[in-house]
């Protein structure tokens, strides 16, 4: 299939970390915000008693919906939750919650569920969710005043105020589950999806 006959790929997402996992693995795509009231939506969601993985997954559909009504061709939506014992934790807005935050996650294991969906004229027709568990050691309080000290205010924008990719992956003694999942776009099985729908060459 010749790339002018391919279908248009959309993320509806404006995620940095997101774009870049697409870019770096060559996937022609246009970045759009979902425009989903997401704070709304989740809170909607835990009040009928949702887990923080169905979260996760209804929100990617969500977004993938409304933005494929929108556009044509393939939309992809996404989302990530962070469970710990069972609760969804939504991101901080300081660094001081976001120190809060790590004393709390400090020698336990949480989960990180990633949702991908895929949908076409407002129809899903594809959805993985890959859920990753994260033991973080028992690192110092030094270590942690200078870990916020030299990653702050980026480390805001993570649920878990971490970067696996930079200096946050210091934080773990054990890792299970999928690169990609931790960093918000599990893509194995997503990009054999778009190699069989004619999106990505075969």
């Amino acid at each position: 299939m010749t790339g002018s006959s391919r279908p248009p790929v959309t993320l509806a997402s404006k995620s940095a970390a997101r774009q870049a996992i697409l870019r770096n693995a060559g996937v022609t795509f246009e970045a759009v915000g979902s425009g989903v009231d997401e704070d709304a939506a989740k809170a909607g969601l835990l009040a009928e008693g949702a887990s923080p993985r169905e979260v996760a997954d209804a929100l990617a559909e969500l977004k993938a919906f409304k933005v494929s009504t929108k556009r044509p061709g393939l939309v992809i939506g996404s989302d990530q939750t962070l469970d710990l014992d069972g609760v969804l934790y939504d991101k901080v807005d300081t660094i001081e919650a976001a120190r809060q935050r790590l004393v709390q996650l400090r020698g336990k294991v949480h989960k990180l569920h990633s949702a991908v969906v895929v949908a076409r004229d407002g129809q899903p027709i594809w959805r993985v969710v890959e859920t990753t568990k994260l033991s973080v050691r028992r690192f110092s309080d030094a270590w942690l005043d200078g870990y916020l000290e030299r990653n702050a205010p980026d480390i805001l924008s993570s649920v878990g105020c971490y970067f696996l990719e930079g200096e946050g992956v210091q934080m773990f003694d054990r890792i299970d589950g999928d690169y990609f999942a931790i960093l918000g776009l599990p893509v194995v099985g997503l990009f054999d999806f778009l190699r069989l729908h004619g999106a990505l060459e075969s």
